[in-house]
């Protein structure tokens, strides 16, 4: 089995190289990942300069792109055939609600079930990165059911696990995404040049929270772990819009 593993924190981060250190032992891993942190990129490609391709000393591939640049780069231009899965992460944060729509995390692992691979998004669910390793056994023990069970239909899971020891997790659980207050808003600042500056504010706390949800689910000391889509069709407002349309 070959896994293409890119990530959001930059090919350096410690969260990936725990990944890489719990996929190894299954799988043949293939690093590309951006060349610095790009948190919140989101999907966007780079289409305004070229993107170029370097190796580090550990073996790992960067790009001077964003982490949807990397998978497609890696998947369209680097490797001989395609990956048998992609593995995102390990983030450091959760990437649970709307976080969803501005991860880099998810959109790496976005970007590979865009083109037909089935693909993983990990993140640990705090800020201070104690237990890459229970993300790193949550996210190899996934593979190896993935490879004894594979789902035969396009998969895209985002996975978020608790940053506690791997033996105070209280299992898996499938969840639908829940949903964040609005943001806090940007900090204004001046800087030692006296320009006035800005820092986007904190995501806002969780508010749609309940059982079932990814933040329920976390907060219970269980791994989250959601099938994404990509259609972002409102269904349910599609007969209104017509009617108001007419």
């Amino acid at each position: 089995m070959r896994i293409l593993v890119s990530n959001d924190d930059g090919y350096f981060a410690p969260g990936i190289s725990a990944l890489v250190g719990a996929l190894e032992p299954v799988a043949q891993v293939i690093v590309v990942a951006p060349e610095r942190n790009r948190s919140g990129a989101s999907n966007s490609l780079t289409l305004d300069r070229p993107l170029i391709l370097k190796q580090a000393a550990n073996g790992y591939y960067y790009v001077n792109g964003t982490p949807t640049d990397c998978v497609h780069l890696a998947v369209t231009g680097l490797l001989d055939s395609l990956p048998d899965m992609i593995v995102s992460g390990i983030n450091l944060g959760a990437n649970m609600g709307d976080d969803t729509l501005y991860s880099g995390t998810v959109a790496a692992a976005t970007e590979g079930f865009l083109l037909g691979i089935p693909s993983l998004a990990i993140s640990l669910t705090s800020s201070e990165g104690g237990h890459f390793s229970t993300a790193g056994r949550v996210a190899r023990e996934l593979v190896e059911r993935y490879l004894r069970d594979p789902i035969r239909e396009p998969l895209l899971l985002n996975v978020n696990v608790p940053d506690r020891p791997y033996g105070e997790l209280s299992g898996l659980e499938v969840t639908r995404l829940g949903k964040r207050h609005k943001a806090e808003p940007v900090v204004r600042m001046q800087s030692p040049r006296n320009e006035t500056v800005y820092w986007v504010g904190a995501a806002g706390a969780a508010q749609d929270a309940g059982p079932g949800t990814d933040f329920h689910a976390v907060e219970a000391g269980a791994v989250s772990v959601t099938p994404l889509q990509i259609d972002l069709t409102h269904v349910s407002q599609l007969s209104v819009v017509r009617d108001w349309i007419r």
